[in-house]
């Protein structure tokens, strides 16, 4: 007798994680995938990275930013293979989305997603969720390596690594932003 395997869709995560308390987790494939949880470094490291972004995104009216893992239903699929990705910072651009944010996940791919790597993160999985954010629409990714100072910026042009002495800037997402990779990291 063989089985056949049961994945989890988006509608079914949501009830599922609205039951946890302490867990982290994130919907790859219709496979629910335990993350690890941030620590303090992760953390001071985001709050500095979302202070300077949301100076410049809400000083000139671009858009929104969300942080702490907002979910983002990146696809959804007939088999029920749904792909949910929380994130540790994105940024919605008013042309992206200006309605309210639901309560639940977001629908749709947000034009700017950063993550800061943990020690416990897996560059395979890494890897999966750029690639997933990319085929969903995100037109740009900072993934933020603590324990290197560099950041490496993925687009669906490619991507390039970012040591402390160079400038890490917004493009096309965030005109006018700007800063040097090394005032993201603590001193």
């Amino acid at each position: 007798m063989v089985l056949e395997k049961q994945f989890v869709s988006a509608d079914m995560f949501l009830e599922y994680v609205e039951q946890i308390d302490d867990r982290i987790v994130e919907l790859v494939e219709g496979v629910i995938v335990d993350m690890s949880r941030p620590g303090g470094e992760h953390g001071e490291i985001l709050s500095l990275i979302h202070a300077k972004i949301a100076v410049h995104v809400y000083e000139n009216d671009l858009g929104r930013l969300v942080i702490g893992d907002t979910g983002f239903l990146l696809e959804r699929r007939e088999d029920g293979k749904d792909t949910v990705r929380g994130l540790d910072l994105a940024f919605i651009s008013n042309t992206t989305s200006s309605e309210r944010l639901s309560t639940g996940w977001i629908t749709f791919a947000p034009d700017l997603a950063v993550e800061v790597i943990s020690p416990g993160n897996k560059a395979s999985d890494i890897e999966k969720k750029i690639e997933q954010l990319l085929e969903a629409g995100t037109t740009l990714i900072w993934i933020v390596y603590p324990d290197l100072q560099r950041i490496v910026v993925h687009t669906i042009d490619g991507m390039f690594k970012l040591k402390e002495s160079d400038l890490l800037t917004g493009g096309d997402v965030l005109p006018g932003f700007e800063i040097r990779v090394a005032d993201i990291f603590p001193a």
